[in-house]
């Protein structure tokens, strides 16, 4: 398969992309062809995760610290657990500034009797990485993908769509991560709204954690009639 135009000459880079979702979202990246930066607090973490994908895929993955894959990719996937969300993009802002930030952290709390959302109070994680980001352009993405399914390389099609939130003014962003989205077989990027929907894609989640542990599934979303 063809990259589409919109990402020739385009590095992505995943902070957190030492844990599940980064790992998985990193392995499909360049399994498309697309080069990849793997960040992690470890930049030597960072580095076996990448040589252990581009064996796995024969793509072009790198690692460094998250500093580091901030500056070098053109869309910055932000990946890291919700705990030390703020904190991180706080950090980076000025070496994410003027780029597209692709942000599919979902903030969830556990207990007894399950996942379930966490309160916000910029409204969902999507929106704090939009107020701590003001030079950056912040769509929301890749919020309810089976990490499972995106890791295993048996998994030849992942039968998911991939929601696609951000402003009015960001449309050619928001194109360029539906076509993002597009490069993973069986995915398909689907536009959900401005960045104050978020909320309610984050929280999706949680559902699906509960339908997967009911029927021991890994289940995504479909949207129906487009």
């Amino acid at each position: 398969m063809s990259l589409p135009a919109s990402l020739t000459d385009t590095t992505i880079a995943v902070l957190g992309g030492t844990g599940p979702q980064g790992r998985g979202l990193a392995r499909r990246f360049a399994a498309a062809g697309l080069p990849v930066v793997i960040g992690s607090r470890s930049a030597e973490r960072a580095s076996e995760t990448a040589q252990t994908l581009a064996d796995a895929t024969g793509g072009t993955v790198t690692g460094a610290d998250n500093a580091g894959a901030a500056s070098a990719g053109d869309i910055v996937v932000v990946a890291v657990p919700w705990d030390g969300h703020g904190d991180l993009l706080r950090d980076l802002a000025p070496a994410l500034a003027g780029k597209i930030v692709v942000d599919c952290v979902n903030p969830l709390g556990f207990d007894k009797q399950g996942a379930y959302a966490l309160q916000v109070e910029e409204g969902s994680a999507a929106q704090q990485a939009a107020a701590l980001l003001p030079d950056s352009t912040v769509i929301g993405a890749f919020h309810n993908v089976s990490a499972v399914k995106l890791e295993d390389p048996e998994v030849t099609t992942v039968d998911t769509d991939v929601l696609v939130l951000g402003e009015g003014e960001d449309r050619e962003a928001c194109d360029r991560v539906q076509d993002l989205a597009g490069t993973i077989p069986g995915v398909r990027g689907v536009y959900g709204g401005r960045l104050r929907n978020a909320h309610q894609v984050e929280a999706l989640t949680a559902n699906l954690i509960s339908v997967n542990r009911r029927y021991k599934a890994h289940a995504g979303i479909r949207i129906t009639d487009i």
